[in-house]
């Protein structure tokens, strides 16, 4: 009687996570404009690019490269949801829309961010562990924050 029920049990997981495979959020990236990102405006030092390519381009810009569980709902539904947040609060593929003293706030909040460990986000961190910024990458990107003017 036991494993008769788990084996329904099991069934009926299994069916549901088929569903749920049914309902894929938006996973396209907006078309970019290469010069109206940050690279192009802000035009950072090599060693900046390379920090905000590897540890923020793929949540706030328009260059994500989707990994293979952002396919596997439900955990699609969250990696889709960071992405749209992400991009709505700082999107380096729309830095022209900025303006020099919004910029250079958001390079100011960019540096405290990382500087407290808020980003990189902690689960992004983990299953990208190249995100993962060193001292020198924080004061890489908080140098280039101090000396950005409004």
């Amino acid at each position: 009687m036991a494993r008769k029920t788990v084996l329904y049990a099991a069934g009926a997981v299994l069916s549901m996570g088929a569903v749920l495979q049914l309902f894929q959020p938006d996973r396209r990236n907006p078309p970019e404009d290469p010069a109206a990102s940050f690279e192009a405006v802000a035009a950072p030092p090599a060693e900046v690019r390379a920090v905000v390519g590897r540890a923020c381009q793929d949540c706030h810009s328009h260059r994500t490269a989707w990994p293979w569980y952002s396919r596997i709902a439900p955990v699609s539904w969250l990696v889709a949801s960071d992405v749209r947040e992400g991009r709505a609060r700082l999107n380096l593929s729309e830095w022209n829309r900025y303006g020099g003293e919004m910029a250079a706030l958001r390079l100011k909040a960019m540096c405290q961010e990382v500087q407290r460990g808020e980003m990189p986000m902690w689960q992004y961190r983990v299953l990208h562990p190249e995100a993962r910024l060193s001292t020198q990458d924080a004061a890489a990107l908080c140098s280039a924050a101090s000396r950005a003017t409004p």
